[in-house]
């Protein structure tokens, strides 16, 4: 009679940690050099995130795929950008966004809200398919290329569409950054009515600081806590696209997954308005984790085929550009309103 072989859980444990270790070694790579060009190049509202998904395209492409690396990379991709999105919620309080003041919450909800739905809609009739619509939509309306990929844990969207929306937030997120001070030149707006057009309407973090502060201090903390605020609807966003994904896929007996991690990004937000977090772990932390996002966006990039991505189109970059004229004037009339 043969006694049956358990292994060793330790055993197991190491085994695993060397598949995944090629891959996760030569993402946090890629991620340590999309981190420090940007200071290099002096250029800081590049965001390194999208830089080190380029660099991942860039070596997929050329080079084709790293040998032994696949567990790793997918490891990154799905693992540590989960924790990663856990971690952002460090970086907002609940005071915060109360101390925009309700008419402010207003405007960005309702910007976020219109410009999500807008999108998806707008992609039924220009005949994207539903994912990557999705992802341009949530990429416009909330954050940027963190949107992008923390939305594909529920849409399960191809990675090459992935891909595509983060060019279209990365392209017309610059865009705004460059524009908009020139157009308040116009405008007249006051610092504070500025930063909130900025910070409801421009996609990525780093992007809203760029744009933000070219109307003084005022415009530019007033910016970066309304974008913040934008971060923060991205939990009960994800929720509902999944909810809705669920929908969708309930005729087919397919069901989204349900997304935990969301629910650790929103207890990371309470934690860190009862507790406020030591300066020195903040200045840890935060940089912390956009490593850990660039590795994940490297990761994406490492998968990317340009073949299947030029594949796609131009209708896709018309819904980028619809997105972004859409919540750039709707956030500028609630400005005006307000």
């Amino acid at each position: 009679m043969s006694i049956p072989f358990h292994a060793n859980p330790v055993d197991t444990m190491l085994g695993s940690a060397r598949r995944i270790l090629p891959g996760v070694g030569l993402t946090a790579c890629v991620a340590a050099v999309a981190v420090l060009l940007p200071r290099l190049l002096g250029l800081p509202a590049l965001s390194p995130l999208v830089v080190a998904m380029v660099i991942g395209i860039g070596l997929r492409n050329l080079l084709g795929p790293v040998e032994g690396s696949a567990e790793g990379v997918a490891f990154s991709m799905r693992r540590i950008l989960r924790f990663a999105i856990v971690l952002l919620g460090l970086q907002l309080t609940v005071r915060q966004i109360g101390d925009l003041g309700l008419g402010a919450l207003v405007v960005i909800a309702l910007s976020l809200i219109g410009t999500f739905f807008a999108i998806k809609l707008a992609g039924r009739l220009l005949g994207v398919e539903r994912g990557l619509a999705e992802l341009i939509a949530a990429g416009t309306s909330i954050c940027g290329a963190s949107a992008v990929i923390a939305t594909n844990t529920v849409t399960r969207a191809r990675d090459e569409d992935v891909a595509y929306a983060i060019a279209c937030v990365t392209l017309f997120g610059t865009l705004s950054m460059l524009l908009l001070p020139l157009a308040n030149q116009a405008l007249g707006l006051d610092a504070a009515s500025y930063g909130l057009w900025v910070g409801a309407s421009v996609h990525e973090v780093a992007q809203v600081v760029g744009a933000a502060f070219q109307g003084g201090a005022e415009a530019g903390q007033f910016g970066t806590v309304a974008k913040l605020s934008r971060v923060l609807l991205l939990a009960p966003m994800i929720l509902l696209i999944g909810a809705l994904a669920s929908r969708a896929r309930g005729s087919q007996g397919g069901r989204a997954p349900m997304p935990w991690f969301v629910f650790g990004f929103m207890a990371m937000v309470v934690l860190n308005s009862l507790f406020a977090l030591p300066e020195a772990a903040r200045g840890v932390l935060v940089p912390g984790t956009s490593f850990l996002l660039a590795m994940a966006l490297a990761a994406m990039g490492l998968t990317t085929d340009l073949r299947k991505l030029r594949a796609k189109g131009m209708r896709p970059l018309a819904l980028g550009a619809f997105g972004w004229v859409f919540i750039t004037l709707v956030a500028l009339g609630g400005v005006v309103l307000l």
